[in-house]
C-alpha cells in the first residue's frame, strides 16, 4: 500500500545532498503516524560499479540518547563516526534492521531508480516483523505492503531515516571494500565506485570487470574511449 503524492520536506527535486537542516532529526514523524515506524534510505546509485543497497530501521519509541546524539544524515559524518553509530544501533534494544540490495543486472534491466525501488522492498521485507508504516527518503515510494510516506531530505529530518541512511552507506562500503581485494586497480575501498579520478582513469585504461555498470553511459563512453 502506498501513499501516492504523499511528500514531506524541502522541494520537489527529491534528495538534495548539498544542503542541510539546521536541525537534528528527531522521531516527530514517527510518532505522528503511531506503531511500528520503518525509516527507509538507499545508497549507491551514483557509482559505476557494484550494486545498490537499501536499509530498514525502527527505532523504539524512545531510543537511548546516544542515538540521538549519533544519527545523522550518512553524508554529513566522517567514516568513523558512521561505524560508531552503526555499533550502537546493533547494541540498542528494540531497534530493528534489515538490508536489502539489487545486483547490477538488476540496475540494468529495471534502471537504477527501479533497483532502487526493489532493494528498498526487498529490506522491509527482511524484517522480523511487518512496520505499520514507512518513512522512505526522496519523492519516490516502493511498493510495499503498509502505508508509505516520501520526506524530502528525509536523512536530516526522520531518526530512523537517518539511521538507515547510515547502516545502508556502511555496509556498502564494507561490501565495496572486499570487492577491491579481488578487483584492487579501480581503487573501490577508498571511492566505494563512485566515479572518481582513480576509477575512471582505471576504468579507461584496463576496462571493465563484471561489477561494472555497463548500462550505464558513463561506463560505456569510457571503455569506447
Amino acid at each position: 500500500m502506498v501513499s501516492k503524492g504523499h511528500a514531506l520536506g524541502g522541494g520537489p527535486g527529491g534528495k538534495a545532498p548539498g544542503s542541510f537542516s539546521p536541525h537534528a532529526p528527531d522521531l516527530s514523524r514517527e510518532r505522528a503516524l503511531g506503531g511500528r515506524v520503518a525509516g527507509i534510505d538507499e545508497v549507491g546509485r551514483g557509482p559505476l560499479a557494484g550494486p545498490v543497497l537499501a536499509a530498514a530501521v525502527v527505532l523504539p519509541a524512545d531510543p537511548p540518547r546516544i542515538l540521538t546524539m549519533l544519527l545523522r544524515d550518512s553524508k554529513e559524518l566522517s567514516a568513523p563516526a558512521r561505524e560508531r553509530a552503526v555499533a550502537a544501533l546493533r547494541c540498542a534494544e528494540g531497534v530493528e534492521i534489515a538490508l536489502g540490495a539489487a545486483s547490477v543486472a538488476e540496475i540494468a534491466a529495471r534502471n537504477i531508480l527501479g533497483a532502487s525501488l526493489l532493494a528498498m522492498r526487498r529490506a522491509v521485507l527482511r524484517l522480523p516483523r511487518r512496520p505499520d508504516h514507512a518513512l522512505v527518503d526522496g519523492n519516490r515510494a516502493p511498493d510495499l505492503l503498509c502505508p508509505v510516506v516520501c520526506v524530502v531530505g528525509g536523512d536530516r529530518r526522520s531518526l530512523s531515516i537517518a539511521a538507515a541512511s547510515i547502516i545502508a552507506k556502511v555496509a556498502r562500503d564494507r561490501l565495496m571494500a572486499r570487492l577491491a581485494a579481488r578487483f584492487p586497480a579501480y581503487g573501490w575501498a577508498e571511492n566505494a565506485g563512485y566515479p572518481t579520478k582513480t576509477h575512471r582513469a582505471a576504468l579507461a585504461a584496463q576496462g571493465p570487470c563484471l561489477h561494472h555498470r555497463l548500462s550505464f553511459a558513463a561506463v560505456r563512453a569510457l571503455i569506447a574511449d
